[in-house]
């Protein structure tokens, strides 16, 4: 498995790179942590260099918020929320999710961009109240670049020490590596059993009042 992700990425280049960190924060079952956590070991092989591994997983994960960014300027909350019902369950998104996204981004306004970067959930899902807000796109991009770098270069140092121990225990870090990716898949699989629809959670929030 990790011979596999290797070599994965080493064919798949900067560009692949690019590429899977867009995807990454568009479809949630592709984990970050694995791309860049396997981009570190290369980097520590000398395969690829830290700065252009950094910067171009960076910018792919701009372009994959710029997304969600891009569908938050060009529709209404109501035009979200219909498109919610319809696809959320594939994209593990709930109506509350993105209500706590738009209400934190309300309260804390545009810096909160840069610190939801580093929540599993909130990272993406806050793109799309940014993009309702007309947020300034240079700010979107800047605060998101700069959020997502910091946890790309933990990710991308965590892969580079661990180097030595994947080629020592190279058996071990696949079966790691194939839990991680499994975990991923599992969690996926339990958002989109455990999805609720808008209404209910509309119908939640009227009973609570």
């Amino acid at each position: 498995m990790t011979a596999f992700l290797l070599e994965l990425l080493n064919k798949g280049g900067y560009i692949g790179i690019f590429l899977l960190m867009a995807a990454e924060n568009i479809f949630p079952p592709i984990p970050s942590e694995v791309i860049m956590g396997g981009a570190g070991v290369l980097v520590a092989r000398g395969e690829m260099t830290f700065w252009m591994v950094w910067v171009v997983a960076t910018a792919g994960t701009v372009a994959g918020n710029l997304f969600w960014y891009w569908i938050g300027v060009r529709w209404s909350e109501e035009q979200l929320k219909a498109i919610i019902d319809r696809w959320g369950r594939w994209l593990t998104f709930e109506w509350d999710e993105f209500t706590k996204a738009r209400d934190i981004f309300r309260k804390y306004g545009d810096g909160i961009v840069f610190a939801l970067r580093f929540s599993p959930i909130l990272r993406t899902i806050v793109s799309l109240p940014a993009g309702l807000a007309h947020m300034k796109l240079w700010h979107f991009c800047l605060f998101t670049f700069l959020g997502s770098g910091i946890w790309n270069a933990i990710l991308i140092f965590g892969g580079k020490a661990l180097e030595p121990l994947i080629e020592r225990f190279e058996k071990f870090a696949g079966y790691g590596i194939a839990a991680f990716v499994l975990a991923g898949v599992v969690f996926y699989i339990y958002r989109v059993v455990t999805w609720k629809p808008v209404k209910e959670h509309e119908a939640e929030d009227r009973t609570q009042l």
